[in-house]
C-alpha cells in the first residue's frame, strides 16, 4: 500500500475556487467520461443536490462530477456552474438536443465565519471546474470548500478552531483509492492512531482542549439540540474499482466509518455529514478490502484537512497551537 497524489487517479480532475475575503469556496471532482457513483448521508442536517439520481433503482448510471461547497443551502447554486462548464465542453448525458451533465453535490455551513451574503455561486462553480481541467495545483487546508470551515463548535465560535479541505490517496497493485474531505464538524478531530486531539473545542486563554464529548455529556439536561453554529463534513471517494451502482452506494456508507473514527461526536443532529463514492469502474477487487481502504483514505483526508489548515478568520489552527505549545 503506497501513498500517491490524489490527482494521479486516472479519469478524474480536481479543482478549487474560493473567495478568501468572504471565507467560502467550492471544490469539484470531475469525471469527463462518466463515473459510477453512490452516496451516503448520515448527518441530521444535510444539504444536497441530485442525490436521488444515485439511487440504484433510478435510471442514470453515471455522474460527470461532484461538488462540495460552503454557503449553506445557498451554496448549492455552485452545482449549476459546474453543469454549465461541463455542458460547454460537451460533457454529459446525451439527450440528443444537448448533453446534460449529472452533477450531485453537498454543502456545509460556513456563513458565520466570513461574509454571510457571499456564497458559492454559478461563477464559482464554473471557475472550480475550469481549474480542474487546467490542472491548477490541488491544495489542502484553507482552500475551496474548506476556506471557511471550522471544527469543535459545541461552545460556539469563540472556542472553535480552523478546519479545511484534506485529501489522501493510496495504490495497491492496480487499484487506486482516494478521498477529498471538507472538514467542518460540530465535534473534535482526533488522530485514531494515537487518540490525540488535533482540533476542536479549544480554550484559547488556557491553551487547552475542552473535549467536546465531555462537555456534551455535562450539558445533557441544559442545552438545546438546535445549535446551528455551522457544521457538516462532506467528501468524495474516488477510485478505479469495478463496482455496480448499488456497490458504490454501499462503499460510501461504509466509508463513513472514517468520519466516525476521526470526528467525535460525528453524525450529529446538527451535522449534514455526506460522502459520495465515484469510480471509473476498471479494476476487479475484493469489496471487503476496498471498503477498508475507502475508510482509511477518508480517515487520513480528515486528518490532513486539520494538519494543513492555517489560522485565519480569528480561528486558531493545529499548526499554530502546536507551535505555541
Amino acid at each position: 500500500m503506497n501513498e500517491i497524489p490524489i490527482t494521479s487517479i486516472d479519469g478524474f480532475a480536481f479543482g478549487h475556487a474560493d473567495n478568501k475575503e468572504a471565507a467560502t469556496g467550492c471544490t469539484v471532482v470531475v469525471c469527463e467520461n462518466g463515473a459510477k457513483a453512490g452516496v451516503a448521508v448520515r448527518g441530521g442536517s444535510p444539504g444536497t443536490r441530485e442525490t436521488d439520481a444515485l439511487n440504484p433503482e433510478n435510471f442514470v448510471e453515471q455522474v460527470h462530477g461532484v461538488f462540495l461547497a460552503g454557503g449553506s443551502a445557498f451554496g448549492l447554486e455552485a452545482g449549476s456552474g459546474v453543469m454549465n462548464e461541463l455542458e460547454r465542453k460537451g460533457i454529459g448525458f446525451d439527450v440528443q438536443v444537448t448533453k446534460v451533465p449529472i452533477v450531485p453535490g453537498a454543502i456545509l455551513f460556513d456563513l458565520m465565519v466570513g461574509d454571510e451574503k457571499v456564497r458559492p455561486d454559478n461563477d464559482m462553480g464554473q471557475q472550480a471546474t475550469r481549474n480542474a481541467f487546467l490542472n491548477v495545483p490541488f491544495l489542502k487546508g484553507n482552500v475551496g470548500a474548506g476556506t471557511g470551515a471550522s471544527v469543535g463548535k459545541l461552545l460556539g465560535a469563540s472556542y472553535a478552531m480552523k478546519g479545511g479541505v484534506g485529501h489522501y490517496a493510496i495504490k495497491v497493485g492496480e487499484l487506486k483509492v482516494g478521498a477529498v474531505v471538507a472538514v467542518n464538524s460540530f465535534g473534535d478531530v482526533i488522530d485514531p492512531a494515537t487518540g490525540n486531539l488535533l482540533a476542536g473545542a479549544y480554550d484559547r486563554k488556557q491553551g487547552c482542549f475542552l473535549g467536546s464529548k465531555q462537555v456534551l455529556l455535562e450539558q445533557m439536561n441544559t442545552a438545546k439540540t438546535n445549535r446551528f453554529s455551522g457544521n457538516t463534513t462532506i467528501g468524495v471517494i474516488t477510485c478505479n474499482a469495478a463496482l455496480s451502482k448499488s456497490e458504490a452506494n454501499k462503499l460510501a456508507s461504509i466509508a463513513h466509518d472514517g468520519l466516525a473514527r476521526t470526528i467525535s461526536p460525528s453524525h450529529t443532529f446538527v451535522d449534514g455529514d455526506t460522502l459520495f463514492a465515484m469510480t471509473t469502474n476498471q479494476v476487479n477487487v475484493d469489496l471487503n478490502g476496498l471498503s477498508y481502504l475507502a475508510t482509511h483514505v477518508v480517515e487520513q483526508a480528515v486528518i490532513q484537512a486539520v494538519l494543513s489548515a492555517k489560522s485565519d478568520y480569528q480561528l486558531p489552527a493545529y499548526s499554530t497551537i502546536i507551535k505555541e505549545g
